[in-house]
């Protein structure tokens, strides 16, 4: 299905509550992307319902991708390929994007690919850092992922460290909702720490006083509601600042045992270049910590621009095209996975 035309790829995210489109094209890079975010539709409910998400995405994907071509001047029929996000995430999601994918594809009568959505996460810094080389490092920092990765190549990854139960993501939406702080609870927590004195609050640092490259924020995020509940107690006139105090000691616990986990994989790995990657990487503090980090020790980090931290079509447009390139496509009997251990990807010669 391989054509002489240089490739030009449109790239479909809808794994959970962001529709996302993207035209990647083989000499000019990134030329069109558009998203569209879910969170006051979910806002009411607290967290993503995943029906209503599934709806939304299918009221978005043909105004985005009209919206993506207009931009970049370019018709479906100058396409050569197409992305997908065909997991993990929300079944009912994945299948909008998938099926709106493979309808176009086959209409067009050029190839489809489903991408793993934490691997577009992986890749996304090499859109705009091309001399990023391989092996390096990579910490995902989402809502569902916390994990250590040493990349090889394109499809060679060795998972080093997981959480053992809530990713970071879910540790500050958890930390927001235990304060009555609103939904999504990330980007409020952030907001609150800059106004708060980090060092008021003494909170854990778990799973630091063992070997290892795993992570566990659950006790974390108990700590912190001790922490609110005492606040409550002994400081009622106070507790503006308590929060704001609570949400900057959170962060700085956050902070401190990503570097350390990260220390040690770095000294075990002989490596000494970052990637960090998915929505947490955007946060501040954590991309000042870590890029400090790898300046002590001569090394560098890397980061997408924060509005390719969230989920983006762009990233799946990278990550199709370098699949698509590679000769891969999917079949027209496509499906959708929740779950999808990345340790079975396909090397990428």
């Amino acid at each position: 299905m391989k054509n002489n035309r240089l490739d030009l790829i449109l790239g479909i995210e809808s794994s959970c509550d962001e529709t996302g489109l993207a035209l990647y094209h083989e000499t000019e890079g990134l030329i069109a992307h558009a998203l569209h975010s879910q969170v006051a539709l979910h806002a009411t409910y607290g967290g993503v319902v995943p029906e209503l998400a599934s709806r939304d995405h299918i009221h978005r994907l043909i105004p985005l991708t009209q919206q993506v071509m207009q931009h970049a001047g370019v018709g479906l029929d100058e396409l050569t390929g197409v992305a997908y996000t065909a997991g993990p995430g929300l079944v009912g999601a994945l299948l909008t994007g998938a099926g709106f994918a493979r309808s176009l594809a086959f209409a067009r009568g050029i190839p489809a690919i489903g991408v793993h959505h934490m691997e577009g996460h992986l890749l996304s810094p090499l859109l705009e850092a091309p001399e990023l080389c391989f092996p390096f490092m990579a910490l995902l920092v989402s809502g569902g992922h916390t994990q250590i990765i040493r990349v090889n190549a394109i499809g060679n990854y060795q998972l080093l460290g997981d959480t053992l139960d809530d990713a970071i993501g879910e540790a500050f939406d958890k930390t927001a909702k235990l304060m009555g702080l609103g939904y999504p609870g990330g980007p409020i927590v952030s907001k609150l720490a800059l106004q708060g004195n980090a060092q008021r609050y003494k909170l854990p640092r778990p799973m630091t006083d063992r070997a290892g490259l795993d992570f566990s924020f659950s006790g974390l995020k108990t700590a912190v509601l001790t922490t609110w509940q005492q606040a409550q107690t002994e400081r009622a006139q106070d507790l503006e600042q308590a929060k704001a105090d609570i949400c900057a000691s959170f962060e700085l616990a956050v902070c401190d045992v990503l570097i350390i986990k990260l220390k040690r994989a770095l000294q075990q790995e002989k490596l000494n270049t970052l990637v960090v990657a998915g929505g947490v990487s955007a946060n501040q503090r954590i991309r000042s910590s870590l890029t400090q980090l790898m300046t002590s020790r001569a090394g560098h980090a890397f980061f997408p621009r924060p509005e390719f931290c969230t989920d983006n079509g762009a990233m799946i447009a990278f990550a199709g095209y370098q699949r698509i390139k590679a000769g891969e496509h999917s079949s027209l009997d496509f499906s959708a996975r929740a779950r999808w251990p990345l340790s079975e990807m396909n090397r990428i010669p």
